[in-house]
């Protein structure tokens, strides 16, 4: 018996629906999407609303490395006139923009004689820093200060920058890798089980061969084949992330391929592919969105992995694996928090993956 267009829309929309109402009851669940979303605000915004608005957040000030959380200091800003360089508003979220100035850090400062001298900031108990000194009415400056919430690292880049922008090349890597991985796994998986015979013997070897490669040995070696990079970790780790969704798509086709609207397709002359697409996918995308959650995480995970080893992201892109490498030897001392504070961004979105695909595979059990 043939439902109408209409009707199926209807039974969609009615499961869609029960689905978010169970997921709405799973008070983690629902903690573990929020804490999602704030991360995917961050990203999204960008440098519109980290401290340090340059480029990578790369601005490095030497003389206040290594600070501890709540550190502050005064800047002289002294603006330079040549400078006519602008980006949009767009331009400025997505990459950041140049500062229009020279910045120092400074102990104090004073006027005298239509001048301001300000002493560097060195960071010593008994302040003997370089005198600098301008004039005040030829040169456009400021004395600003500012507060590094995080600290800083070891160059004197500010930490909270840092980690914010890191966010957006876990959730990009995640997002783009998972994009792959579904491509590559669904229609493997979908040919495999729909055609049978000989097809799928093919495409279970494939999968086998490749399921009993280490994953990370497998990334590392696809990283080395591409070179190292930002596009190259999307590459790598969505080549590595197919498998589970193939077998997962293949299982649940097998099941589906002799049902009765599958066989109606068929007499009424429909192609394969059509009957693919359009019939039988709709029917496992809650099996695949279960494991998209968890390969998310996954692939959070081997990117911040392949970063720590010194094969992902390049610096100064900044990246959560990279902070960590480049502060690890901190934590036998004082200054731990500088690696524990990207392990922590890691393991809370993780974690609140890992727990979404719980929830959701919870919310889409029939029996329940």
């Amino acid at each position: 018996m043939f439902f109408s267009s209409r009707h199926k829309e209807i039974k969609a929309s009615s499961l869609n629906s029960e689905v978010w109402k169970k997921l709405k009851q799973n008070k983690l669940a629902m903690f573990s999407l929020s804490i999602i979303i704030c991360f995917t605000i961050v990203a999204f915004l960008g440098y519109s609303i980290t401290p340090d608005q340059t480029p990578y957040s790369n601005q490095q000030y030497l003389e206040i490395a290594t600070k501890k959380p709540g550190f502050k200091v005064n800047f002289l800003r002294v603006y330079d006139k040549t400078y006519v360089k602008k980006t949009n508003a767009l331009e400025h979220i997505a990459f950041g923009s140049q500062n229009p100035y020279s910045s120092y850090p400074i102990s104090k400062h004073w006027e005298k004689d239509g001048k301001i001298f300000a002493e560097l900031y060195t960071g010593e108990k008994t302040e003997q820093g370089e005198i600098l000194s301008i004039d005040a009415k030829k040169t456009k400056y400021e004395i600003k200060s500012q507060t590094f919430l995080l600290g800083t690292d070891r160059y004197g880049r500010d930490i909270l920058s840092q980690l914010m922008i890191g966010t957006r090349v876990s959730l990009s890597v995640g997002l783009i890798s998972i994009l792959i991985s579904l491509v590559i796994g669904i229609s493997l998986g979908a040919i495999a089980a729909y055609y049978g015979k000989w097809v799928d013997s093919l495409i279970m070897w494939l999968i086998n061969v490749v399921w009993s490669i280490p994953t990370i040995l497998l990334v590392i070696a696809i990283t080395f084949a591409l070179g190292k990079g930002f596009w190259q970790v999307f590459v790598a780790v969505g080549l590595t992330m197919w498998v589970d969704v193939a077998r997962v798509v293949r299982g649940q086709i097998l099941s589906l391929r002799e049902k009765e609207f599958v066989e109606a397709g068929r007499a009424l002359g429909f192609k394969n592919s059509r009957i693919i697409i359009k019939h039988i996918l709709p029917n496992v995308i809650g099996a695949t969105t279960v494991i998209t959650a968890s390969n998310f995480a996954t692939a959070i995970l081997q990117e911040a992995g392949l970063s720590f080893l010194g094969i992902g992201v390049q610096p100064p892109m900044p990246s959560w694996g990279t902070m960590i490498k480049e502060n690890y030897g901190y934590i036998i001392l004082d200054a731990a928090y500088m690696a524990i504070i990207p392990g922590i961004a890691i393991m809370m979105l993780v974690l609140a993956f890992l727990l979404l695909g719980s929830g959701l595979r919870q919310a889409m059990d029939v029996k329940s």
